[in-house]
């Protein structure tokens, strides 16, 4: 079982489905890249403060170790640690990143499985996520959400899937 933590962007479109592809997943859990490759996941995933004490601390590491004449392998030992640290702490720090950019936690999902975990949390999200949000009132109507729906299309269009799903009319 997997769990995630969902997060959507500070200012969210008013559709739906725009809404819906700008929302972040992060695993919550050991991450083998993050651990692998750390400067790299980190510079991949925006992370730039946590670059930066990375790189701080590698190069606080390489100065100590020819300050006080240690081996490498005390080095190679520490660098373990700290790739370790990243990789059970990284999607911690990508959390704290959105968060620090803006971005809110609208919930949490577990499954067997990432494509589970999303299903289930569409399936929730969506009864209750209008399909077009109002974003400034209109004179005279209220500043509710308001469902819109996509006119019909006309004799003789392709409509949105192709002519083969459009109505036939004689």
């Amino acid at each position: 079982m997997i769990t995630l933590t969902v997060h959507e962007e500070p200012s969210p479109r008013a559709d739906r489905i725009d809404r819906a592809e700008r929302l972040e997943f992060v695993k919550d859990g050991f991450s083998l890249i993050a651990a692998y490759l750390a400067p790299f996941w980190l510079l991949a995933n925006r992370l730039w403060l946590a670059l930066a004490g990375y790189l701080g601390v590698v190069v606080l590491l390489s100065v100590a170790t020819a300050a006080f004449d240690l081996s490498p392998s005390w080095l190679s030992f520490a660098l373990l640690v700290m790739h370790l640290v990243v990789g059970f702490e990284g999607d911690s720090l990508k959390r704290s990143g959105l968060e620090r950019r803006g971005w809110s936690m609208v919930g949490s999902v577990t499954g067997r499985n990432r494509a589970e975990c999303e299903r289930r949390f569409f399936d929730n999200w969506i009864d209750g996520t209008p399909a077009i949000a109002a974003r400034t009132p209109v004179r005279g109507l209220p500043a509710t959400s308001a469902v819109a729906t996509a006119p019909a299309p006309g004799p003789g269009t392709a409509g949105r899937f192709g002519r083969w799903l459009s109505p036939k009319t004689s």
